[in-house]
């Protein structure tokens, strides 16, 4: 992948595909394309940056024109339907056949027509619900996968066989990126279809504001500064799902698509013996609990109240920490640490309130 290259960013209105675009054009990029389906992007997400085209990912016919048309050289398959416990819960058919749909669409197309690179974007749950700790590439198709999140997981194990399917029949460059939990700007704060990190940020500072009588806007970069603090006892609980036991691993989206500009430029199949090689592992290689999650949030947010843990509700997989030592001996590893990040999260989310004031 050269400074002049054609890429495609698909996905690129999403946490992840944002992320890749502002990395790629930090590093000098111009000629970068991205889609969008029933919205426009918002000017907060790389108008500037790179060209977007209405496409829906689903359809085939649409695709396929698409890459005739454009000819992209370079895929970063960012595109998903995602969520938590919950939406994975109450929309499993969604899961399954927009994910599918949307794999399907693009490998197929990038073959076609000659893409050549393509990094496909999975996810950790891709791993057995009961996996041993931390989880290697390996340890695919091991065991059952997490009921919560299985359809996602089945559509995402397609996906990967897919890139390998296609590398063995038609010598595709086809790799499968395997990140963990993942988090920053431009993430998902609805409560009913967010991941864990984003629906507490959301919760404890909901729980603050309605306390404190504030309108949710803000007005300072600092976000020790943005609110007034609210007496304990003023503020009301905030009900989290679980035991708060499962351990988790978290990583900053911008060291993501650090990570995957990274391999796109430095892991290739270079022979057949490599085609079972194309599954690698992206995370932080270390893991919280989810209490002590709750707790480093609670402080960043500045939430007084008391936390109540409904036990009544699924925990989900004991424990995910990916095995990251493949990526480390290739020259790669994460640069902002948890606590940062949450920062820099929650100053998005404060920023992100404001600008939706009237």
């Amino acid at each position: 992948m050269n400074i002049n290259s054609k890429i495609f960013v698909a996905g690129g209105t999403g946490m992840v595909g944002s992320a890749i675009i502002r990395k790629l054009f930090s590093e000098g990029y111009r000629d970068i394309i991205s889609n969008y389906h029933l919205r426009k992007p918002a000017l907060n997400l790389n108008v500037d940056l790179c060209k977007f085209f209405k496409l829906d990912l689903t359809r085939q016919s649409r695709v396929e024109k698409f890459f005739e048309k454009e000819r992209p050289e370079y895929v970063f398959l960012a595109a998903a339907k995602v969520g938590g416990i919950l939406a994975n819960s109450a929309y499993p058919a969604e899961f399954i056949y927009k994910n599918l749909m949307i794999q399907n669409c693009i490998l197929h197309s990038a073959h076609l027509y000659g893409v050549k690179k393509l990094l496909f974007l999975g996810s950790s749950c891709i791993y057995p619900k009961f996996c041993p700790q931390p989880m290697k590439e390996e340890y695919l198709l091991t065991g059952e996968l997490e009921p919560t999140n299985e359809p996602y997981a089945v559509a995402k194990i397609a996906g990967i066989e897919m890139c390998r399917s296609y590398n063995r029949q038609y010598g595709t460059n086809f790799i499968s990126v395997m990140p963990t939990n993942l988090y920053g700007a431009n993430d998902n704060f609805d409560l009913e279809t967010s991941h864990v990190l984003p629906a507490m940020i959301r919760k404890f500072h909901e729980a603050k504001m309605k306390a404190g009588g504030e309108q949710n806007s803000a007005s300072s970069s600092e976000v020790r500064a943005s609110y007034s603090v609210v007496p304990a006892k003023a503020q009301p609980e905030v009900v989290l799902w679980g035991t708060g036991n499962p351990r988790r691993e978290f990583l900053h989206v911008d060291d993501l698509a650090d990570a995957c500009v990274f391999l796109m430029k430095n892991f290739d199949l270079s022979s057949k013996l490599d085609l079972d090689l194309s599954l690698i592992n992206v995370g932080a290689g270390k893991d919280i609990t989810i209490k002590e999650l709750a707790d480093m949030i609670k402080d960043i947010v500045g939430y007084k109240g008391e936390v109540v843990w409904d036990t009544t509700k699924p925990d989900g997989t004991p424990r995910k920490l990916l095995d990251v030592s493949k990526i480390k001996t290739l020259g790669w590893k994460p640069k902002i640490s948890l606590k940062e990040g949450i920062r820099q999260t929650y100053r998005w989310y404060l920023s992100s309130l404001s600008q939706s004031q009237p």
